[in-house]
């Protein structure tokens, strides 16, 4: 079997918000997280700290209160097998905004670059189609990664998108963690009162 073509992180995170436009973004537990902020912090960004395997959800929920936005969920795929349930949620509740961008370097980045069971022949692409994403697709290129630019702004259907990563460790550059502020600075942008 030949090896599986990867992009690098950092470069793919930072060209899919050049492609943002007024999209809302929510990022899963550490690296993705640390990847869209090192492409630029933004108030449209809603980070999620200690709250593995969540991603997916906060999106949903986000995409069903705002459905005349895209909303972007950057998630590592060690979080997403641990959110399996919320793909099925996702699948059949067919949100056209929202796209969930699975980063998989088929290794648990957070706790010392084990092997996912991404890495061990666990399909989430074909998990996601079985349950219900009529748009599921493996990126590994630059062509597949623009065509994705293009379609995240398109309101089909809901959007299971798995970027091949490197398995590599960038410098961290830590988004806030004050949780109080980036929830008023997210609702604000939004245009909903702080609390």
């Amino acid at each position: 079997m030949a090896p599986v073509k990867r992009l690098k992180r950092r470069e793919t995170v930072a060209h899919l918000l050049e492609q943002r436009k007024d999209a809302l973004v929510v990022t899963g537990l550490g690296a993705p997280g640390y990847d869209v902020m090192a492409a630029g912090d933004h108030d449209n960004n809603f980070y999620l700290w200690g709250a593995m395997g969540a991603a997916a959800m906060v999106g949903l929920g986000l995409a069903l209160s705002q459905r005349k936005r895209p909303v972007l969920v950057f998630t590592g795929d060690g979080e997403q097998l641990m959110g399996m349930g919320g793909l099925a949620t996702v699948a059949v509740t067919r949100p056209e905004n929202l796209v969930l961008i699975v980063l998989n370097n088929e290794h648990y980045g957070e706790t010392g670059m084990q092997r996912s069971h991404a890495g061990r022949g666990v399909d989430l692409v074909a998990v996601a189609a079985a349950c219900g994403f009529a748009n599921s697709r493996r990126i590994t290129c630059a062509m597949e990664l623009d065509e994705l630019c293009v379609d995240m702004h398109r309101r089909v259907d809901a959007i299971y998108a798995e970027i091949m990563i490197e398995a590599d460790e960038p410098t961290r550059v830590l988004p806030p963690r004050d949780g109080v502020f980036v929830k008023n600075r997210f609702r604000k942008s939004l245009g909903f009162a702080t609390i």
